[in-house]
């Protein structure tokens, strides 16, 4: 039975450490496209001169979002749908649809994570043998492009996959510091380890300088163009984990008194540092495989999944130590797709938990049953790269700009309380933020987001996707209808009663769990209104307000 007034709830899970949650927050924002999204985009957008429009995004948009995501977890004490809840009851479906984003890059995420896992064992043998494109398309994947539902199985890949989502649902099961907390205290020094060795095995490889002249030398005239500034704003985005549910889950896990400020820089440093080590890695192993073939380095250049599965084996075949080379960029591929698919999976997980008044496993079986279900169905057939092309295609660049935009509109342009989560901020944290802070927030970001939703919705209508190689009803299925199943569900799940004691009015008090002795030391300037009082932790009464 859900409650509409402030009552006792259970107290909520907690990091046991700053340190915990820190490698957490890290581990998320550093997966896949660190390693294989950045080295091409700063190459395509004007080399060394790229990194000019990606710390000013950084400094702009990366790492306000992740002060107001923080800010957003830390302040109501809630998964995402409970968060939002909190903040005004209509905005609910604005959780629920972070959720359901995060549901569907789960299932495809752990897909290629199984990948990874299975050529990091391939790697011992080249088990790819002289013709990488060859064996990934039609010997591993068995590729069925044209496919819109594949029931042919690749058994190889429905056993390694089924083995991710154990393990994944394993770690949340043990909750969020026994599980998640302390994988990340071992994933991420083993993740910086290895890639370290890959990177140091990478630079000294004949050729290697000519492919970090290609990285690192500056296009200046790439700056004038307005794509490669959206291509930088689009990098920092995703790659940071900001604005669909990831870090405001996890920190709605912290303790009251957490230096938010502070752990967010250190997190989005920390992520473009990783995001900077991997194009010299990469690039590096891509000059050594244009000089072993006698051609420039644009004709070797490639991302995503081509890079990882194709172009690096093909790097390794020609390398002294190839074998163990493509142990270690395997091995951290696979390490760091964990890391991130804890995050993703816990959104999810919190959500239902919170929804339902569950039992941290009994969420945590039954949210990763299903799902695993569902991603074993999708992602293990010969259809599966098809499908699971244009439902990144779809949740990223449409999904997550769109809920990110949506959720910035609410908070601050018709409720107006972007104010009440900077005095939060400043409540608890050493860096303090202020008039610039809104108006990264509310100006640049908007801007940004709105612009790149309406180029990508532009393109996707008039243009399609895939450039052919895709049929109508494949990315009507895996695109567009995804993207509806997304709503509906948002709407739906929002109907569902919440069950429990939960509380789902007002700011938190100390019945959330807020420190007492933090409000008692708080000072609250008069300038500030009611509403944003509350956000230093007073238990201040609202009658009425939902």
């Amino acid at each position: 039975m859900s409650s509409s007034t402030a009552t006792a709830s259970p107290r909520r899970e907690v990091f046991s450490s700053r340190l915990a949650f820190l490698l957490a927050a890290i581990g998320s924002a550093v997966g896949l496209g660190n390693i294989w999204r950045f080295p091409y985009v700063a190459y395509d957008n004007g080399g060394g001169a790229f990194l000019v429009p990606y710390i000013i995004a950084l400094l702009t948009a990366g790492i306000p979002l992740l002060f107001l995501d923080y800010a957003l977890g830390h302040r109501y004490r809630g998964s995402a749908p409970l968060a939002f809840r909190r903040i005004k009851s209509w905005a609910e479906p604005v959780g629920w649809i972070q959720v359901g984003i995060c549901f569907f890059i789960t299932i495809y995420y752990a897909a290629i994570i199984a990948w990874a896992g299975l050529y990091t064992v391939k790697s011992f043998t080249k088990a790819w043998g002289e013709d990488p494109n060859t064996y990934f398309f039609s010997d591993f994947l068995k590729l069925e492009s044209d496919q819109v539902f594949s029931t042919s199985i690749v058994a190889q890949i429905a056993i390694v996959l089924a083995l991710v989502w154990a393990v994944a649902i394993a770690v949340l099961a043990m909750g969020v510091d026994e599980g998640i907390g302390k994988m990340a205290k071992i994933f991420m020094p083993i993740l910086v380890v290895l890639f370290i060795i890959v990177v140091l095995q990478a630079v000294f490889l004949p050729g290697s300088g000519r492919g970090l002249d290609a990285l690192f030398t500056p296009d200046w005239s790439a700056l004038r163009k307005p794509g490669v500034w959206v291509a930088a704003y689009g990098q920092i985005f995703f790659s940071l984990s900001v604005a669909f549910g990831i870090m405001l889950t996890y920190s709605s896990y912290l303790k009251p008194r957490t230096n938010l400020t502070g752990t967010g820089l250190v997190t989005g440093f920390a992520n473009s540092s990783f995001e900077v080590l991997a194009g010299i890695g990469v690039f590096s192993a891509l000059g050594f495989m244009s000089t072993q073939q006698n051609v420039p380095v644009d004709e070797v250049v490639s991302s995503g999944i081509g890079l990882a599965f194709i172009a690096f084996p093909t790097i390794i075949n020609n390398m002294p130590l190839g074998a163990i080379f493509g142990t270690l960029f395997f091995g951290s591929l696979t390490v760091a797709g964990f890391t991130s698919m804890f995050s993703l999976l816990e959104v999810v997980v919190s959500a239902i938990k919170d929804k339902l008044n569950l039992p941290r496993k009994t969420a945590a079986v039954g949210v990763g049953v299903v799902m695993a279900l569902v991603s074993l169905a999708l992602f293990s057939t010969t259809s599966a790269l098809a499908t699971l092309d244009i439902m990144d295609k779809f949740t990223n660049n449409v999904g997550i700009v769109a809920v990110a935009l949506i959720s910035i509109i609410i908070i601050d342009w018709i409720l107006r309380r972007i104010g009440e989560f900077a005095l939060h901020l400043n409540a608890v944290s050493s860096f303090q933020v202020g008039t610039v802070w809104r108006i990264c927030i509310v100006n640049v970001t908007t801007i940004v987001l709105g612009y790149t939703l309406l180029q990508e919705l532009g393109t996707l209508i008039s243009e399609g996707y895939g450039g052919g190689d895709y049929s109508t009803t494949q990315v009507v299925t895996w695109g567009w209808c995804v993207l509806g199943i997304v709503v509906l569900g948002s709407l739906i799940m929002t109907v569902v009663p919440w069950r429990g004691d939960v509380s789902l009015v007002g700011p938190p008090g100390s019945d959330f769990g807020v420190d007492p002795d933090l409000q008692r030391t708080i000072d609250i300037p008069q300038k500030y209104t009611p509403t944003e009082t509350r956000a230093a932790g007073f238990a201040i009464e609202q009658k009425g307000e939902n």
